[in-house]
């Protein structure tokens, strides 16, 4: 393949303008249609950022935007949060204009994934998307991430795969303080799991009960105008070199 400059930009996912180089960043590379898999790998394990993305022409143009493929520095993704957002961002300041006002169509390996843009922040949020897997996890499963966290497995109200890409494991836990409890010294990394760990404060507690009892472990709370946070929630990787992802979107 002749060398060619192609567009590249790294994205600072859900950062602010008030705290710059806060959020999670994301390498993006554009006009990416005559790369190889193995030469997106290799570039994705250059980067050394946790996802890098490339952005291809859609499938079909009547039902997608853009197309996108992600890849972590060992392998491809159906589908992760924030190189979602911050791919789509890259794609529109570089000129990318969607068939629907207000509305961006990707189409990645889980599918077509819709991006809404909020008119007046501008602000980027995508629907969820299908699971490749929700089963609960078994007793051997469990065990296997409590030990990786150092934390009993009698602390776990719940748990359940929650994989819609990365491979995430969910742990809900007894309360937020638990979660807040937990220490990155204590992990171990023999696990090759990506998890998620929950735990509810003190006002959403009877919530969380109720709906454990009654629900069939589906938890839901209903939006109220307290803006304090109803639930602590950390997302653990052992495969990256700080353990602990600060924020991501498809685990959320």
């Amino acid at each position: 393949m002749v060398p060619r400059a192609r567009q590249f930009m790294q994205i600072d996912v859900f950062n602010s303008a008030s705290t710059p180089l806060s959020g999670n960043p994301v390498a993006v590379v554009l006009s990416s249609d005559d790369l190889s898999t193995e030469q997106m790998q290799k570039f994705a394990v250059w980067t050394n950022l946790s996802e890098t993305t490339f952005i291809l022409p859609p499938t079909n143009p009547d039902k997608a935007d853009y197309r996108l493929r992600i890849f972590s520095t060992y392998r491809e993704m159906k589908f992760a949060g924030h190189p979602t957002l911050g791919s789509c961002r890259a794609w529109l300041e570089n000129g990318g204009q969607p068939k629907n006002r207000g509305e961006i169509i990707q189409e990645c390996g889980i599918g077509l994934v819709t991006i809404k843009k909020d008119p007046s922040s501008g602000r980027l949020s995508f629907a969820a998307t299908a699971f490749l897997r929700d089963n609960e996890m078994t007793k051997n499963e469990l065990k296997t991430v409590c030990d990786a966290m150092g934390v009993e497995t009698d602390q776990v109200l719940t748990c359940r795969w929650v994989d819609n890409g990365p491979g995430w494991a969910g742990i809900l836990l007894k309360s937020a303080q638990d979660v807040l409890a937990m220490k990155k010294d204590h992990i171990r990394t023999s696990t090759i799991y990506n998890w998620g760990v929950v735990g509810a404060y003190e006002k959403a507690q009877e919530q969380v009960q109720s709906g454990l009892k009654g629900l069939g472990h589906t938890v839901s709370l209903d939006a109220n105008v307290d803006d304090s946070p109803h639930f602590e929630v950390r997302a653990f990787a052992t495969r990256i070199p700080s353990l602990e992802d600060p924020v991501t979107g498809s685990l959320k």
